[in-house]
């Protein structure tokens, strides 16, 4: 194993034990009227049981916070964990871009080598593109995301 492939699989372990935007309270499921600026999404991946709510508010078209609960493997949790990290900030434009890098990364099999000045933290998981199997557990919480963002206003 490279350097680099064992700093990517730490990055991965620590920031699914770390967990940030993981505190979406449980009455999050159903029934809830959201505000025109919050959009919310319930992804799961039935093939490996992986599952997240997502919980995404904007305020001038500026992503201003993001929550989410969810159970799975160390992939899918740091997934989260890492785009929790990226996304409060930027404005909507840029979310949607980096959910687009990170997409094509994700569906390269390999072929692309995700750029560290765009998807951060995120260039870990790009490991993961080899195994078809595990893009879907990556790309969960960012589907969520974009899902959620598409809800705002």
């Amino acid at each position: 194993m490279s350097s680099l492939d064992s700093l990517y699989q730490q990055i991965i372990l620590e920031q699914s034990k770390a967990r940030y935007g993981a505190d979406l309270p449980n009455e999050h499921l159903q029934g809830l009227h959201l505000p025109e600026n919050v959009g919310q999404c319930h992804q799961l991946n039935p093939v490996c049981g992986d599952e997240i709510t997502l919980r995404l508010e904007t305020a001038d078209d500026v992503v201003s916070g993001i929550h989410w609960a969810g159970d799975g493997c160390a992939i899918s949790m740091a997934s989260a964990s890492i785009l929790s990290e990226m996304v409060v900030g930027l404005e909507r434009a840029e979310v949607h871009s980096l959910i687009e890098s990170f997409r094509e990364v994700m569906r390269s099999r390999g072929k692309l080598q995700a750029d560290e000045e765009i998807l951060g933290d995120a260039a870990a998981l790009s490991g993961v593109s080899k195994f078809p199997a595990r893009v879907k557990c990556a790309m969960l919480a960012w589907v969520a995301a974009e899902d959620a963002l598409n809800q705002t206003s």
